[in-house]
């Protein structure tokens, strides 16, 4: 009996065969849209930002966005790539072409999205004159929903795939590199899997969909708590200067989904686990011990800290501005 199934044949990465557009650009440009119309509607329904205008919301994402993309790209290959080539050659970090072909900008960071994206916020208001956590709260409220799409684009591309499983919910990415059955371990998973081999094969093994992990986690879970719980709270009349707390809540909620996905999720593999506190650490592509942790751990662990740092010192605003009104 087989117990894993293979990734859809019938999915491919190019949206026209032939041509160089990608799902993943496709989903990207979904995500904007979807995060730019809840946006709006909360600039025109709930009073915020001053009821921005339709034109000024559209130079807020420009800022935002270049600055999400920018600081996606750098941080992929400034931190994930593992090598000192792109700190040697940094004119190829925004190149799209490769021995003459377009490839796009192959690897992007999430959390050096955040980081662009939060300065480009910050450029935007310093120029324009709004309150910076008003207009991150406002922005923040749409993402999850949008980010969704993003993780459905690594699913599409057949990339970023979880670490090997003989779960019945495992799956076999075409790209995912193969295992030598002359390990024992990958003999025992292959066992595991009802994949049949001949001793000496090179085999590929069922994974985890952790991109679809992601989508419904870190994605649709955290849009809900987020827009349904988190937004009407900030919203009444009496918390509007608590401001920070959507922003706060979205960092921590992403990063504590993603932390606990990351167990599922195999490390970049020329980086594997950045601390390995665990009694074995090989394979990476085997679940071994809660201990060892990869970098998009490290830096979700410190995503979390950042918002509930965020959380405090919006209720603490909240609070001040609470006691001034009643002249206490």
């Amino acid at each position: 009996m087989f117990l894993y199934c293979d990734f859809p044949s019938w999915i491919r990465p190019e949206v026209i065969p032939g041509f160089p557009v990608r799902w993943y650009a496709v989903m990207y440009i979904v995500a904007f849209t979807i995060c730019y119309v809840l946006f709006r509607y909360q600039c025109r329904k709930e009073n915020v930002l001053k009821k921005m205008s339709a034109d000024m919301s559209q130079t807020a994402f420009t800022y935002v966005i270049f600055g999400l993309l920018l600081g996606a790209r750098l941080g992929s290959v400034l931190i994930y790539e593992g090598n000192s080539y792109y700190w040697t050659h940094p004119w190829m970090i925004l190149w799209p072409f490769r021995n003459g072909v377009f490839v796009g900008l192959p690897g992007m960071s999430y959390h050096g999205g955040v980081v662009g994206a939060l300065l480009g916020a910050v450029i935007f208001c310093r120029t324009y004159k709004y309150d910076f956590w008003e207009f991150t709260d406002t922005v923040i409220a749409g993402i999850p929903i949008g980010y969704t799409f993003g993780r459905l684009g690594n699913f599409i591309n057949g990339e970023l795939w979880g670490r090997c499983t003989g779960s019945s919910y495992g799956m076999i990415f075409p790209e995912a590199p193969l295992f030598s059955t002359a390990s024992a371990w990958v003999r025992e998973a292959a066992d595991k899997a009802g994949i049949s081999y001949v001793p000496g094969d090179w085999i590929s093994l069922p994974r985890h969909p952790s991109q679809l992990y992601e989508a419904f986690f870190e994605g649709i879970v955290t849009f809900l708590i987020v827009w349904f719980v988190v937004r009407p709270y900030v919203r009444k009349p009496e918390n509007r200067k608590c401001s920070g707390i959507i922003s706060g809540s979205y960092f921590f909620l992403y990063a504590f989904f993603r932390f606990f996905i990351e167990y599922f999720r195999e490390p970049d593999s020329q980086l594997g686990f950045i601390i390995a506190l665990g009694k074995e650490t090989e394979p990476t592509a085997l679940f071994k011990s809660v201990l060892n942790f990869s970098m998009g751990q490290i830096l979700c662990a410190l995503m979390m800290a950042g918002g509930i740092i965020v959380i405090v010192f919006a209720l603490k605003r909240g609070s001040r501005d609470r006691t001034v009104k009643h002249g206490k």
